[in-house]
Order: structure tokens, then C-alpha cells, then sequence
């Protein structure tokens, strides 16, 4: 934008020229030798003057004329009245030379703090936030923090702190909200249990800390929990002990529901047995019965003993008719 206006300001002094050259054509004075001699001093002054006029606005108008991105907006100081001004997105106006002026984002930005190397601000290194937990051991913290800048306090941030807001106040407040927190918690309850919790209260604490500042904290966001080596392998063998314990617990169960099972199986004959010798004693030929009774349907007479024959059929036409 700032171009094409430097390029039509151009053009116009261009034609300006071109016309005060052609009016000045006609003020040439010849000498006796037929060269052409300088022109009136009238018409030189006022050729000069033009010449500088156009110069000046050369200079001036494209120092005066700032464009805001879209989504920005532009702090404006006066260094001879000292005072701010605000201007938002578009072409402003500026007075040259005794102003000067910063540009912020009022967008959604985002910063994150990760150990992932080729993320975060900090890339090239190891950026999560290390902090002991409630027995000491170390974990380390991944995070994003989504935020935007209050547009009606963005003069009294650049007063008070400046464009390098978020290395200033967001950063250390973040780290020292994550150290608070994840003190109080123990490691499994960082690792697991109670993440949800954790993050909430992280928010929490985060907005009261820094939104007293004009920046407004959208939400952070617990994006990994990190575990040095050694505590890793030992939640590893935990986890394999743990599932061990409970293969076992399982089997165990099992051996205990099939033993329920012989007993209650056990009891049952007994009482059989007892059923059975009660009508033994009632009916001691109650067990030539049973005896029949699981023969086959084929045979009809049996021997008991050298002087007895039973005759089945009649004891089986006994059976039916029960």
C-alpha cells in the first residue's frame, strides 16, 4: 500500500515537472551566438522552488503514512507532547520524524514450551518445565498457551512492558505456576489419575497471575507428561507387575470357583447316599431296584443266586405303572 502511494506521488511530481518545463520554454533567452542563455531569474526561483516543494513531499509523505496489518494494531508516541495513541488496522496518518511507533498482534497466538525438538519457540532445545512432584521426583511438563492481547490496554502494556511481552511475563509466570502445582501433586496423579485436575488448576492460577497485565489467557493446555529414564523403566516393571498380580489374582478365582464347585458336587452325592440308604433301610430290596433299574430294556430275567429267578418283566411293569 505504502508503494503504490510512493509511486502515485512520483507520477505527479513527474508531471509537474514535465509542465514547468514546458511553461519555462518560452522565457529561453538567445544570445548573439544562438546558444540558448539561462532564463529570467523570476521564472528560475519559482522552478527551484517547485523543485523543492516536490521534494519535500518525496520525503514526507511516505514517512507519514503507516498501514496496520489486519488484526494488528499500532502504538503511536509523540516525542514533543509525549502522548500515546492507538491506531488500529488500515492506512493512519502519522506526523514525521517525532514520532515513533509499534506495531502488536491482537490475533490468538499461541506458545509452547516442549521438549519435541522442532516445536515450540525455544526449537532447537529441550524446553519442557521440569518440576518435582510431591515425593521430589522430577517430570517434565509440555504445554501450549493460547492468549490475546486486551485491545483496550495494549498503550499501557507497551508502556509498562514493552513488544517482548511474552519472553517477559507469560514465560516465567507459566513456569512458576507449574512448579506451584505440580509440587502438590504425587507422580502418579501427574501421570494419570488426576491430569485433568491439574491442567484446570494451572489455568486457574495462570489467568489471576498474568491477566492483571492486559493479556488474556484463553487456555493452556497439558500437551505430554515427560519422566526421566530410570522413573520410566521402574512405571514399566510396575505396570508388568501389576498385570502379573492380576493373571494371578484371575487364576486364583478360578481355582476357588471350581473347588465351590467340587463341594457343592460333593455334598450333593451325600445327600444322594443318604436318600438312598433310608429306603435300603425301609425296603432292603430296594437296591434289586436300582440294580433293574439300569439294565437294559432287552433282557428280561436275571439269576440273583443259584435258588433265585427275578423275573425283570414283572418288575419293570411295576416300574411303568409308578
Amino acid at each position: 500500500m505504502t508503494g503504490f502511494l510512493l509511486f502515485l506521488v512520483l507520477l505527479a511530481a513527474a508531471i509537474v515537472v514535465i509542465r514547468q518545463v514546458q511553461r519555462l520554454r518560452g522565457v529561453w533567452v538567445t544570445g548573439p551566438d544562438g546558444r540558448r542563455r539561462f532564463p529570467q531569474a523570476a521564472s528560475l526561483r519559482r522552478a527551484l522552488g517547485l523543485g523543492a516543494i516536490l521534494l519535500a513531499l518525496l520525503i514526507l509523505i511516505p514517512a507519514s503514512i503507516r498501514v496496520v496489518p489486519v488484526g494488528h494494531a499500532m502504538v503511536i508516541f509523540n516525542t514533543l507532547t509525549r502522548s500515546f495513541r492507538l491506531a488500529r488496522q488500515g492506512v493512519t496518518i502519522i506526523p514525521p520524524f517525532i514520532t515513533q511507533t509499534e506495531t502488536y498482534d491482537l490475533r490468538r497466538l499461541e506458545y509452547t514450551m516442549t521438549g519435541t525438538h522442532g516445536e515450540g519457540r525455544k526449537a532447537n532445545w529441550d524446553d519442557s518445565l521440569w518440576s518435582p512432584t510431591q515425593e521430589g521426583l522430577q517430570v517434565g511438563i509440555d504445554l501450549t498457551i493460547w492468549h490475546h492481547l486486551d485491545p483496550e490496554r495494549v498503550v499501557e502494556l507497551h508502556q509498562k512492558i514493552g513488544p517482548d511481552y511474552e519472553e517477559k511475563i507469560i514465560r516465567p509466570a507459566v513456569r512458576s505456576v507449574i512448579r506451584l502445582v505440580i509440587s502438590e501433586y504425587a507422580v502418579m496423579d501427574v501421570y494419570s489419575s488426576k491430569r485433568a485436575a491439574i491442567q484446570d488448576e494451572i489455568n486457574a492460577k495462570v489467568k489471576s497471575l498474568v491477566e492483571k497485565d492486559g493479556f488474556i489467557i484463553d487456555e493452556v493446555v497439558l500437551r505430554d507428561v515427560r519422566f526421566t529414564d530410570e522413573f520410566a523403566k521402574a512405571i514399566e516393571a510396575k505396570q508388568i507387575a501389576q498385570q502379573s498380580a492380576e493373571q494371578m489374582k484371575y487364576v486364583l478365582e478360578k481355582e476357588q470357583r471350581e473347588a465351590e464347585r467340587k463341594v457343592i458336587e460333593a455334598q450333593g452325592r451325600a445327600r444322594a447316599i443318604d436318600t438312598i440308604t433310608q429306603a435300603l433301610q425301609r425296603n432292603p430290596n430296594y437296591i434289586k431296584y436300582l440294580y433293574v433299574d439300569k439294565l437294559s430294556d432287552k433282557i428280561s430275567v436275571i439269576v440273583s443266586d443259584q435258588n433265585t429267578i427275578m423275573d425283570l418283566k414283572g418288575i419293570l411293569e411295576s416300574k411303568a405303572s409308578r
